[in-house]
């Protein structure tokens, strides 16, 4: 296995083709969009994390890395695309939309051989391997294509480290499959390689999602309960994590990203009768940044109706998590877009962010110092040392209750 194709340059492509580049396998990086292409040729990363640029103009200039829009023929092909759910649907559980693994699928097929290993990254419902093996089969004269499904499992901000540190998941169609993918991911993975089957990885890779997203629906319904019973949620799981066997998570505005906020409906797809507490944990951390934003509404309304004006409104964070730049499935972005529909007036502040195509970004001195209420949405590192006491704030990660015991927060 010399030579590898990693379809998709997004979140997980672009760095994935970089440490398997690394590893003296040639790669061949393919991706449809014209910009990524030729940034990741003139060695510019579109998407930030640590060291990625530096390893991006090492490998490129070494010629180990070439970003092209089409396939060519290689060992491996590695599909890391999105898989988003379909929007716009009648059903009450959203439907995985597979176009973007089928048309990557479609698009390596002249260049296919007998004896190539194809690896699925994507997040996708059980059972889409096999459907994938069919789909090769029928549309081609090979028999014999190697078909793994080996999720990634990576943090963002530390993504270049996990891809190499994580263990991993390999689910062969069949055991030279998973013998196959083995070798090819020990060449740069130094976790263990757990093999399994294709099914089995599937649904790993969407428990362990479906896993936080429960988790974190009981910390953002606990938090509800508080506000109503007027006590401070933060001290009421700081206390409670004193138990031996307790850890509470920190509750939030909502769920974003790509993964918590989506992968759980792969599994409510398909047994629908059988995931209510999966089900109960989406409808919660949805329903929560509907409750996050009619709060900043009412708080602003009690300011309007005390001075007679509406309230500058210091909004910080819009990103799905602290100290990344990805937007995606974002509530906090949501909820900002969704107050200026409504006309409230917003000074808005993210540090990871250069510029927003529909919201004006601002300086957090100048937030600070010009705001009525500031909100704080996401606990981004340049937020974490603020001191709030002079501030009336809305505080939906609990920052405010770290490094303050005086300030003017709102209960939430």
């Amino acid at each position: 296995m010399k030579t590898c194709n990693v379809i998709g340059l997004g979140y997980i492509g672009l760095p994935t083709a970089i440490v398997i580049a690394n590893s003296d396998i040639e790669v061949f990086g393919v991706d449809i969009n014209d910009d990524i292409v030729r940034s990741v040729n003139n060695c510019i990363s579109h998407i930030k994390e640590p060291n990625i640029e530096n390893e991006l103009r090492q490998i490129v200039n070494k010629k180990k890395l070439i970003a092209l829009k089409e396939p060519c023929v290689s060992d491996v092909f590695l599909i890391a695309v999105p898989t988003p759910f379909k929007s716009k649907t009648d059903k009450k559980i959203p439907s995985a939309n597979l176009d973007y693994v089928f048309s990557a699928i479609k698009s390596i097929l002249p260049f296919l051989k007998d004896g190539n290993l194809v690896i699925l990254e994507s997040t996708c419902p059980v059972g889409t391997t096999r459907e994938i093996d069919k789909f090769i089969k029928n549309q081609s004269n090979l028999n014999n294509v190697d078909l793994a499904y080996c999720p990634e499992r990576v943090l963002p901000g530390n993504i270049l480290n996990e891809l190499i540190n994580n263990d991993r998941i390999i689910g062969g169609i069949n055991p030279s499959s998973s013998k196959k993918a083995s070798a090819f991911y020990s060449k740069f993975c130094k976790g263990s390689l757990h093999i399994t089957s294709s099914e089995v990885a599937e649904m790993t890779k969407l428990s362990e999602n479906a896993y936080r997203d429960v988790n974190i629906a009981f910390a953002n319904e606990l938090s509800i309960i508080c506000n109503e019973l007027n006590i401070n949620h933060n001290e009421v799981i700081k206390l409670a994590n004193y138990h031996p066997r307790v850890n509470i998570l920190n509750p939030g505005c909502g769920v974003g990203g790509h993964c918590i906020a989506v992968d759980p409906w792969f599994i409510a797809e398909s047994v629908p009768d059988s995931s209510l507490l999966i089900q109960t944990s989406r409808e919660v951390n949805n329903q929560k940044k509907m409750w996050s934003l009619n709060l900043i509404i009412e708080e602003s309304k009690v300011f309007e109706i005390k001075k007679k004006r509406k309230p500058i409104i210091g909004y910080l964070g819009l990103t799905y998590k602290n100290d990344v730049c990805d937007l995606r499935e974002s509530p906090s972005e949501e909820i900002a877009l969704n107050l200026l529909d409504l006309g409230y007036d917003l000074l808005t502040c993210e540090p990871n962010l250069k510029k927003h195509e529909k919201i004006n970004l601002f300086d957090k001195e100048m937030v600070l110092s010009e705001s009525d209420i500031i909100v704080i949405m996401v606990a981004h590192k340049e937020f974490r040392k603020i001191r709030f006491e002079k501030y009336r704030i809305i505080d939906f990660c609990g920052i405010s209750f770290l490094n303050s015991t005086e300030n003017k927060t709102v209960k939430i």
